[in-house]
Protein backbone atom coordinates (compact mmCIF):
# COMPACT_ATOMS: atom_id res chain seq x y z
CA UNK A 1 0.00 0.00 0.00
CA UNK A 2 1.17 3.89 -1.13
CA UNK A 3 1.82 6.62 1.57
CA UNK A 4 1.69 8.77 -1.24
CA UNK A 5 -0.10 11.73 -0.84
CA UNK A 6 -3.26 11.69 -2.54
CA UNK A 7 -2.98 7.79 -2.52
CA UNK A 8 -5.38 5.87 -0.59
CA UNK A 9 -3.61 3.39 2.23
CA UNK A 10 -6.66 1.33 3.27
CA UNK A 11 -9.17 -0.66 1.68
CA UNK A 12 -12.45 0.73 3.00
CA UNK A 13 -13.50 4.79 4.45
CA UNK A 14 -16.85 5.45 6.26
CA UNK A 15 -18.37 8.87 6.02
CA UNK A 16 -20.50 9.21 9.05
CA UNK A 17 -22.20 12.78 10.09
CA UNK A 18 -23.86 13.16 12.66
CA UNK A 19 -26.17 15.92 14.39
CA UNK A 20 -27.21 15.10 18.11
CA UNK A 21 -26.90 11.52 17.79
CA UNK A 22 -25.05 11.16 21.57
CA UNK A 23 -27.53 8.43 22.15
CA UNK A 24 -26.63 6.33 18.79
CA UNK A 25 -22.72 6.42 19.29
CA UNK A 26 -22.02 3.84 21.12
CA UNK A 27 -24.22 1.16 19.09
CA UNK A 28 -23.39 2.88 15.98
CA UNK A 29 -19.78 2.38 16.36
CA UNK A 30 -20.12 -0.92 17.71
CA UNK A 31 -21.95 -2.56 14.76
CA UNK A 32 -19.71 -0.35 12.34
CA UNK A 33 -16.55 -2.27 13.73
CA UNK A 34 -18.07 -5.85 13.78
CA UNK A 35 -19.30 -5.39 10.24
CA UNK A 36 -15.98 -4.07 8.73
CA UNK A 37 -14.22 -6.62 10.93
CA UNK A 38 -15.98 -9.87 9.01
CA UNK A 39 -14.63 -8.36 5.76
CA UNK A 40 -10.75 -8.74 6.20
CA UNK A 41 -9.43 -5.51 4.93
CA UNK A 42 -8.11 -2.94 6.30
CA UNK A 43 -11.01 0.26 6.91
CA UNK A 44 -11.14 3.42 8.71
CA UNK A 45 -14.63 5.06 9.96
CA UNK A 46 -14.59 8.89 9.84
CA UNK A 47 -16.94 10.59 12.26
CA UNK A 48 -18.54 14.01 11.39
CA UNK A 49 -20.11 15.62 14.26
CA UNK A 50 -22.05 18.56 12.69
CA UNK A 51 -22.20 21.25 15.10
CA UNK A 52 -24.22 19.24 17.78
CA UNK A 53 -25.71 20.82 20.49
CA UNK A 54 -25.79 17.90 23.08
CA UNK A 55 -22.87 15.45 23.99
CA UNK A 56 -22.33 13.96 20.59
CA UNK A 57 -18.59 15.21 20.25
CA UNK A 58 -17.83 13.79 23.79
CA UNK A 59 -19.32 10.38 22.68
CA UNK A 60 -17.48 9.93 20.03
CA UNK A 61 -14.37 11.10 22.46
CA UNK A 62 -15.15 7.48 24.14
CA UNK A 63 -15.22 5.11 21.23
CA UNK A 64 -12.71 2.75 21.03
CA UNK A 65 -11.26 2.00 17.75
CA UNK A 66 -10.99 -1.56 17.04
CA UNK A 67 -9.14 -3.10 14.58
CA UNK A 68 -10.20 -0.28 12.20
CA UNK A 69 -8.81 3.09 12.82
CA UNK A 70 -11.05 5.99 13.93
CA UNK A 71 -11.19 10.04 13.11
CA UNK A 72 -13.58 12.29 14.76
CA UNK A 73 -14.18 15.51 13.05
CA UNK A 74 -15.86 18.42 15.32
CA UNK A 75 -17.49 21.11 12.87
CA UNK A 76 -17.80 24.38 14.96
CA UNK A 77 -21.74 24.59 13.83
CA UNK A 78 -24.47 22.98 12.06
CA UNK A 79 -23.67 23.24 8.00
CA UNK A 80 -25.82 20.68 6.77
CA UNK A 81 -25.58 17.26 5.61
CA UNK A 82 -23.37 18.05 2.08
CA UNK A 83 -20.91 20.28 3.90
CA UNK A 84 -20.02 17.39 6.33
CA UNK A 85 -20.40 14.83 4.06
CA UNK A 86 -17.38 17.01 2.22
CA UNK A 87 -15.58 16.72 5.56
CA UNK A 88 -15.41 13.26 5.52
CA UNK A 89 -13.97 12.96 2.17
CA UNK A 90 -11.49 15.16 2.68
CA UNK A 91 -10.01 13.38 4.79
CA UNK A 92 -10.78 10.05 3.47
CA UNK A 93 -8.01 7.76 2.53
CA UNK A 94 -10.06 4.46 1.64
CA UNK A 95 -9.89 3.20 -1.94
CA UNK A 96 -13.50 3.33 -1.59
CA UNK A 97 -15.90 5.22 0.62
CA UNK A 98 -19.04 4.49 1.75
CA UNK A 99 -21.48 6.90 3.71
CA UNK A 100 -24.13 6.32 6.18
CA UNK A 101 -26.59 8.09 8.59
CA UNK A 102 -25.77 7.84 11.79
CA UNK A 103 -29.34 7.39 13.61
CA UNK A 104 -29.42 3.61 13.21
CA UNK A 105 -31.83 3.39 10.52
CA UNK A 106 -29.43 2.51 7.78
CA UNK A 107 -27.61 -0.84 8.20
CA UNK A 108 -24.06 -1.33 9.09
CA UNK A 109 -24.36 -5.20 7.76
CA UNK A 110 -25.11 -3.84 4.61
CA UNK A 111 -20.98 -2.25 4.33
CA UNK A 112 -20.35 -5.73 2.67
CA UNK A 113 -23.03 -6.25 -0.26
CA UNK A 114 -22.37 -2.68 -1.29
CA UNK A 115 -18.49 -3.14 -1.17
CA UNK A 116 -19.29 -6.00 -3.79
CA UNK A 117 -21.67 -4.12 -5.54
CA UNK A 118 -18.49 -1.44 -5.92
CA UNK A 119 -16.21 -4.10 -7.09
CA UNK A 120 -18.35 -5.41 -9.94
CA UNK A 121 -17.37 -1.46 -11.57
CA UNK A 122 -19.53 1.01 -10.66
CA UNK A 123 -18.21 4.46 -9.65
CA UNK A 124 -21.39 4.83 -7.43
CA UNK A 125 -23.65 2.46 -6.09
CA UNK A 126 -27.10 4.05 -4.04
CA UNK A 127 -28.97 2.26 -1.41
CA UNK A 128 -32.81 1.51 -2.45
CA UNK A 129 -34.45 1.66 0.99
CA UNK A 130 -37.19 -0.31 -0.65
CA UNK A 131 -38.78 -1.11 2.73
CA UNK A 132 -38.66 1.98 4.35
CA UNK A 133 -39.49 2.30 8.20
CA UNK A 134 -40.50 5.99 8.29
CA UNK A 135 -43.74 7.41 8.71
CA UNK A 136 -46.07 7.41 5.62
CA UNK A 137 -47.55 11.07 5.35
CA UNK A 138 -44.68 13.03 6.53
CA UNK A 139 -41.76 11.19 5.17
CA UNK A 140 -42.82 8.15 2.74
CA UNK A 141 -44.99 10.50 0.85
CA UNK A 142 -43.26 13.67 0.68
CA UNK A 143 -39.78 11.47 -0.96
CA UNK A 144 -41.87 9.23 -3.49
CA UNK A 145 -42.42 12.68 -5.18
CA UNK A 146 -39.51 14.55 -4.82
CA UNK A 147 -37.59 10.91 -6.36
CA UNK A 148 -40.09 10.82 -9.15
CA UNK A 149 -38.98 14.62 -10.20
CA UNK A 150 -35.54 14.20 -9.45
CA UNK A 151 -35.60 11.27 -11.68
CA UNK A 152 -37.60 13.32 -14.39
CA UNK A 153 -35.40 15.95 -14.35
CA UNK A 154 -31.96 14.02 -13.92
CA UNK A 155 -32.50 11.46 -16.07
CA UNK A 156 -30.78 9.28 -13.47
CA UNK A 157 -32.88 6.39 -12.56
CA UNK A 158 -32.50 5.77 -9.01
CA UNK A 159 -35.61 4.82 -6.85
CA UNK A 160 -34.05 6.59 -3.49
CA UNK A 161 -31.76 9.52 -3.69
CA UNK A 162 -32.00 10.56 -0.36
CA UNK A 163 -30.15 7.36 1.21
CA UNK A 164 -27.39 8.23 2.54
CA UNK A 165 -26.26 4.79 2.32
CA UNK A 166 -23.94 4.64 -0.70
CA UNK A 167 -20.46 3.70 -1.82
CA UNK A 168 -18.38 5.35 -4.28
CA UNK A 169 -14.94 4.70 -5.52
CA UNK A 170 -11.98 6.97 -4.46
CA UNK A 171 -11.51 8.71 -7.52
CA UNK A 172 -15.56 10.27 -8.08
CA UNK A 173 -14.97 11.37 -4.12
CA UNK A 174 -11.90 13.69 -4.89
CA UNK A 175 -13.08 14.91 -7.76
CA UNK A 176 -16.55 15.76 -7.27
CA UNK A 177 -17.22 19.38 -5.73
CA UNK A 178 -20.12 19.39 -3.11
CA UNK A 179 -21.95 22.62 -2.31
CA UNK A 180 -25.51 24.18 -0.64
CA UNK A 181 -27.18 21.48 0.07
CA UNK A 182 -26.73 19.10 -2.90
CA UNK A 183 -26.41 15.29 -0.79
CA UNK A 184 -29.71 14.24 -2.08
CA UNK A 185 -28.77 15.30 -5.64
CA UNK A 186 -25.03 13.15 -5.44
CA UNK A 187 -26.13 10.87 -8.13
CA UNK A 188 -26.66 13.28 -10.64
CA UNK A 189 -23.58 15.13 -9.75
CA UNK A 190 -21.63 12.06 -9.67
CA UNK A 191 -23.19 11.43 -13.81
CA UNK A 192 -21.91 14.58 -14.47
CA UNK A 193 -17.82 13.62 -13.88
CA UNK A 194 -18.94 10.87 -16.23
CA UNK A 195 -19.14 7.80 -12.98
CA UNK A 196 -21.25 4.66 -13.66
CA UNK A 197 -23.70 4.77 -11.00
CA UNK A 198 -25.49 1.58 -9.89
CA UNK A 199 -28.13 0.61 -7.29
CA UNK A 200 -28.84 -1.70 -4.56
CA UNK A 201 -31.78 -3.12 -2.01
CA UNK A 202 -30.71 -1.97 1.28
CA UNK A 203 -32.14 -2.57 4.83
CA UNK A 204 -33.76 0.69 6.67
CA UNK A 205 -34.36 0.16 10.42
CA UNK A 206 -36.71 2.63 12.75
CA UNK A 207 -35.30 5.21 14.44
CA UNK A 208 -34.58 4.09 18.16
CA UNK A 209 -33.43 7.33 19.42
CA UNK A 210 -33.77 11.02 19.68
CA UNK A 211 -35.95 12.92 16.91
CA UNK A 212 -35.56 13.06 12.74
CA UNK A 213 -33.84 16.04 11.64
CA UNK A 214 -36.22 16.32 8.72
CA UNK A 215 -39.51 16.55 8.04
CA UNK A 216 -42.42 17.80 5.47
CA UNK A 217 -41.58 21.19 5.87
CA UNK A 218 -38.39 20.57 3.85
CA UNK A 219 -40.60 20.16 1.08
CA UNK A 220 -40.18 23.73 -0.19
CA UNK A 221 -36.28 23.24 0.20
CA UNK A 222 -36.16 20.78 -2.09
CA UNK A 223 -38.19 22.22 -4.48
CA UNK A 224 -36.19 25.15 -4.58
CA UNK A 225 -33.25 22.95 -4.87
CA UNK A 226 -35.03 21.18 -7.82
CA UNK A 227 -34.92 24.44 -9.66
CA UNK A 228 -31.52 24.98 -9.00
CA UNK A 229 -30.40 21.36 -10.42
CA UNK A 230 -32.77 22.03 -13.41
CA UNK A 231 -30.45 24.83 -14.31
CA UNK A 232 -27.62 22.78 -13.83
CA UNK A 233 -28.54 20.19 -15.58
CA UNK A 234 -29.43 21.65 -18.94
CA UNK A 235 -26.06 24.61 -18.26
CA UNK A 236 -23.68 23.14 -15.95
CA UNK A 237 -21.27 22.48 -19.05
CA UNK A 238 -22.47 25.74 -20.64
CA UNK A 239 -22.16 28.98 -18.35
CA UNK A 240 -21.65 31.28 -21.02
CA UNK A 241 -24.73 29.81 -22.93
CA UNK A 242 -26.87 30.57 -20.07
CA UNK A 243 -26.15 33.63 -19.06
CA UNK A 244 -25.87 35.04 -22.80
CA UNK A 245 -30.04 33.96 -22.63
CA UNK A 246 -30.05 35.58 -19.50
CA UNK A 247 -28.22 39.17 -20.92
CA UNK A 248 -30.69 38.98 -24.08
CA UNK A 249 -33.87 40.86 -22.77
CA UNK A 250 -31.38 43.69 -21.25
CA UNK A 251 -29.72 44.22 -24.51
CA UNK A 252 -33.12 44.35 -26.08
CA UNK A 253 -35.23 46.43 -23.70
CA UNK A 254 -32.66 48.41 -23.35
CA UNK A 255 -31.33 49.01 -26.76
CA UNK A 256 -35.20 49.53 -27.74
CA UNK A 257 -35.34 52.30 -24.82
CA UNK A 258 -32.61 54.26 -26.61
CA UNK A 259 -34.20 54.14 -30.30
CA UNK A 260 -37.76 55.21 -28.80
CA UNK A 261 -36.49 57.70 -27.06
CA UNK A 262 -34.66 59.24 -30.24
CA UNK A 263 -38.39 58.63 -32.26
CA UNK A 264 -40.11 60.50 -29.43
CA UNK A 265 -38.47 64.18 -29.46
CA UNK A 266 -40.41 64.36 -25.52
CA UNK A 267 -38.55 61.65 -24.40
CA UNK A 268 -35.19 62.53 -24.95
CA UNK A 269 -34.07 63.51 -21.52
CA UNK A 270 -31.47 62.24 -19.22
CA UNK A 271 -33.96 59.22 -17.33
CA UNK A 272 -34.90 57.48 -20.28
CA UNK A 273 -31.11 57.60 -21.78
CA UNK A 274 -29.77 56.80 -18.39
CA UNK A 275 -32.33 54.11 -18.10
CA UNK A 276 -31.06 52.64 -21.47
CA UNK A 277 -27.49 52.62 -20.33
CA UNK A 278 -28.15 51.41 -17.10
CA UNK A 279 -30.05 47.86 -19.18
CA UNK A 280 -27.50 47.61 -21.68
CA UNK A 281 -25.36 48.02 -18.56
CA UNK A 282 -26.58 45.30 -16.65
CA UNK A 283 -26.88 43.26 -19.72
CA UNK A 284 -22.72 43.24 -20.45
CA UNK A 285 -22.26 42.58 -16.89
CA UNK A 286 -24.69 39.30 -17.33
CA UNK A 287 -23.08 38.31 -20.07
CA UNK A 288 -19.20 38.72 -18.29
CA UNK A 289 -20.15 36.86 -15.22
CA UNK A 290 -20.87 33.80 -18.08
CA UNK A 291 -17.73 34.49 -19.59
CA UNK A 292 -16.08 34.27 -16.35
CA UNK A 293 -18.22 30.83 -15.47
CA UNK A 294 -16.94 29.53 -18.69
CA UNK A 295 -13.15 30.13 -17.55
CA UNK A 296 -13.97 28.51 -14.34
CA UNK A 297 -15.53 25.51 -16.30
CA UNK A 298 -13.03 24.44 -18.62
CA UNK A 299 -10.13 25.23 -15.89
CA UNK A 300 -12.59 22.85 -14.10
CA UNK A 301 -12.49 20.18 -17.07
CA UNK A 302 -9.07 20.05 -17.16
CA UNK A 303 -8.58 19.69 -13.38
CA UNK A 304 -10.83 16.38 -13.51
CA UNK A 305 -8.98 14.84 -16.52
CA UNK A 306 -5.65 15.94 -15.03
CA UNK A 307 -7.43 13.56 -11.49
CA UNK A 308 -8.46 10.92 -13.41
CA UNK A 309 -4.90 10.13 -14.82
CA UNK A 310 -3.36 10.41 -11.18
CA UNK A 311 -6.17 8.04 -9.59
CA UNK A 312 -5.53 5.43 -13.00
CA UNK A 313 -1.75 5.43 -11.77
CA UNK A 314 -2.93 4.82 -8.17
CA UNK A 315 -4.91 2.10 -9.01
CA UNK A 316 -1.95 0.25 -10.91
CA UNK A 317 -0.23 1.35 -7.78
CA UNK A 318 -3.07 -0.46 -5.56
CA UNK A 319 -3.39 -3.87 -8.18
CA UNK A 320 0.83 -4.07 -7.44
Amino acid sequence: MSNRPGVFIVDLSLVVPLYNEEESVPLLHSRVCEACDELGIDWEVIYVDDGSSDQTWAALQQLVPGTGSLVSIQLHHNTGQTPAMAAGFEAARGRYVITMDGDLQNDPADVGMMLEAAREGFDLVCGWRKNRQDKLWSRKIPSLCANWLIRKITKVHIHDYGCSLKIYDRALVKRMRLYADMHRFLPFVAQQAGARVGERVVRHHARQFGVSKYGIGRTWKVLLDLIGLKLLVHYIRMPLVMFGVAAVPFFVVGTGVALWALLQAELRGPVVFGSSFLLVSVGVLVAASGLLGQSVATRESTRIAALVTNESDAKKDWAS
